[in-house]
């Protein structure tokens, strides 16, 4: 079974960057991505990312996102997913996904590119329930 490794590697005042690496059950790597998520704020509902730790993620389906992956067992939270975005402010905590991080607006601060390849991407190799661990 696959599993997913989240390393955030930038806390800044407005957003949490970070790498996602998808591993088989031999600690290989099979697939990396750049991460995008709002900043570190005592795990604040719909203004902080989630707290580091493991979760049991499954895959889901909305109306809204299509296929995309949900994390479950988050402390005091709910609805916690992986899906497309490409802006820190489009997120109300969950993670956005891309191929690479750059500054698309013109902003100053880096983006997600290609974001809906790149989930469409990650899930071929998530298609059961695995587990998430994020540092």
């Amino acid at each position: 079974m696959n599993s997913l490794v989240l390393i955030r590697t930038h806390f800044e005042e407005k957003q949490t960057l970070g790498q996602l690496f998808v591993l088989n059950d031999q600690a290989d790597e099979l697939f990396s991505c750049f991460t995008l998520e709002l900043p570190w704020k005592d795990n604040e509902q719909f203004v902080s990312c989630i707290p580091a730790g493991r979760y049991k993620v499954v895959p889901r389906n909305s109306e809204k996102y299509g296929d995309h992956l949900h994390i479950l067992g988050v402390p005091d939270r709910s609805l916690i997913l992986i899906h497309e975005a490409n802006f820190y402010f489009e997120l109300l905590g969950c993670i956005c996904i891309g191929r690479k991080q750059l500054d698309i607006n013109g902003d100053s601060l880096k983006d997600v590119t290609s974001s809906v390849a790149t989930k469409n991407k990650l899930l071929s190799f998530i298609t059961q329930p695995t587990e998430i661990s994020i540092s």
